[in-house]
């Protein structure tokens, strides 16, 4: 883990904090569609991501989804960190992506490095940063783009975080992410599939224009 933690973090983190999350920290392996935090349960650790990526939903009173953001490599979840530091609980579901693995660091720690490490102020407010910005980048995409668009910013974006242009995925999936019904999604990758953007396989699809 030390490895690790020094070839992901040791440019954001000095020498003697790395030591320390190798310490107190547990790591972690979690599968390809495994729940890391469900909504409702109380937080106590925060995931410092070493490889994979996280899908962040929320989710409606109808218990509908809404794909928030994904966390990829040197990431962590903003909202996990409200949760740890308020012991409030979870409002959203963190699901794995793709397979990942994680470094969970204790709740406890978390206050204590905030005053002491200068390194690990500046990464949470960055990283509560990044995460505003990409859950307003998902209202202007809610609000101003159709869903066509939405679909095809969804289908880029998620290639992008797998580092795959085929995507192993159902139209279900795709329609729980995305807050519409299945029917509306696969009449849309239909179309988007005659105009040369994807290609449809059987759960999977083709990005081609990335």
């Amino acid at each position: 883990m030390l490895n690790e933690l020094k070839q992901y973090y040791g440019h954001l983190f000095e020498e003697e904090l790395i030591n320390e999350i190798n310490k107190v920290g547990t790591y972690k392996e979690v599968p390809a569609g495994s729940k890391l935090i469900e909504i409702g349960d109380y937080v106590k650790s925060m995931p410092l991501l070493v490889s994979g990526a996280i899908k962040i939903m929320r989710e409606d009173a109808d218990g509908d989804e809404l794909l928030l953001y994904f966390l990829e490599r040197g990431d962590t979840c903003a909202m996990t960190m409200t949760c740890c530091m308020g012991s409030h609980k979870s409002e959203i579901r963190a699901i794995a992506e793709k397979d990942t693995r994680l470094i969970m660091i204790p709740v406890q720690k978390m206050e204590e490095w905030m005053a002491k490490y200068q390194s690990w102020r500046s990464f949470v407010l960055e990283s509560y940063q990044s995460r505003l910005n990409e859950m307003l980048e998902t209202i202007d995409t809610i609000a101003f783009l159709k869903m066509d668009e939405r679909l095809m910013k969804y289908l880029r974006d998620r290639a992008k975080i797998v580092q795959d242009d085929c995507l192993e995925t159902t139209h279900q999936e795709i329609a729980y992410d995305l807050h519409t019904s299945r029917v509306v999604i696969s009449r849309l990758l239909k179309a988007l599939e005659k105009e040369g953007k994807i290609k449809l396989h059987r759960n999977q699809i083709k990005v081609v224009d990335l």
